[in-house]
């Protein structure tokens, strides 16, 4: 069986195809065909002026008939469709997604953050780790970050807030949004014994690749605040340049990794798991388990 999924972000638009594959009492196998991603950059619209542009609505609507086209040819099953932050904040996303149901047939659904969260931590990574941890997912996009904490396999909390790299970028987090997220993690974490972080997202995951760690090998903390020293000392393109980044990569990976560290820091963790996952792998999941449980039901 073949599914899909369109995660339409603030800073990256992005289709992600599996095939699914039961092995008969046994696992679920979940094997990546196409990973296509877009750096739409809606962000950059929506947190300045509050609405996406014509011009930013024409590329959506020409990335999702691109997608549209990907999906015919797989011969794709099932599809979900998803917008995070941008979306969520642009004052003319109704019609957007009214535009992009008329010209592509594809319904996008807005999510929320605390969706968001949730659907990050279907991914189940955490399933195949040390069941004495707790641990702490975190997930950065280009306009919010998700947090997702569990102990014993057990959700403890959850929650999304207003800092992404693309506001970072554009000055628009208030100190006011990093102390909510601080409170939270303090008091929600309080009692906890040795958390571990769990990281998704495009920035985390150029990150680990840069670092030329094995799969499976956490980062430290320490590393981190190095990558953050060494790109905040550099110009873009020089980033771009000697780290062979993209320009939509390269200027959202310092704020990025800025929230890392951040929220590192508040709940004393010295390491972070990149299983380089993001949303579009949790939505597969959670269309998975839809399929499944429509079929169990009739």
């Amino acid at each position: 069986m073949k599914l899909a999924a369109i995660d339409i972000g603030s800073n990256a638009a992005r289709l992600l195809i599996n095939d699914v594959v039961q092995i008969p009492d046994g696992p679920t196998n979940f094997i990546k065909l196409s990973l296509v991603r877009v750096p739409l950059r809606l962000g950059f619209d929506v947190f300045e002026t509050g609405t996406l542009s014509d011009s930013k609505v024409d590329k959506l609507i020409k990335t999702i008939q691109s997608y549209k086209l990907l999906l015919d040819v797989y011969e794709v099953d099932h599809l979900k469709a998803c917008a995070t932050s941008a979306m969520r904040d642009a004052a003319n996303a109704a019609e957007v997604l009214q535009l992009v149901k008329e010209n592509t047939g594809i319904d996008l659904q807005v999510i929320s953050g605390q969706e968001e969260a949730t659907f990050i931590y279907e991914n189940h990574v955490a399933d195949n780790m040390n069941k004495e941890d707790s641990y702490l997912y975190i997930d950065v996009g280009g306009g919010s970050t998700e947090l997702t904490f569990f102990s014993d396999g057990r959700l403890v909390s959850k929650n999304s807030f207003n800092i992404g790299t693309i506001r970072l970028l554009k000055n628009q987090v208030p100190e006011s949004a990093w102390d909510d997220m601080r409170n939270f993690l303090k008091t929600q974490t309080k009692g906890y014994h040795h958390i571990a972080c769990i990281g998704s997202g495009g920035n985390i995951n150029k990150i680990f690749s840069l670092s030329k760690r094995k799969v499976g090998k956490p980062l430290t903390l320490e590393l981190l605040r190095n990558y953050y020293r060494e790109f905040s000392s550099i110009t873009l393109s020089q980033r771009m340049n000697l780290y062979k980044l993209r320009e939509d990569r390269a200027d959202v990976i310092v704020p990025a990794l800025l929230i890392f560290i951040n929220v590192m820091r508040w709940v004393e963790s010295e390491e972070i798991h990149v299983p380089q996952i993001g949303l579009a792998d949790g939505l597969i999941h959670i269309l998975y388990d839809e399929i499944t449980a429509k079929h169990i039901v009739h």
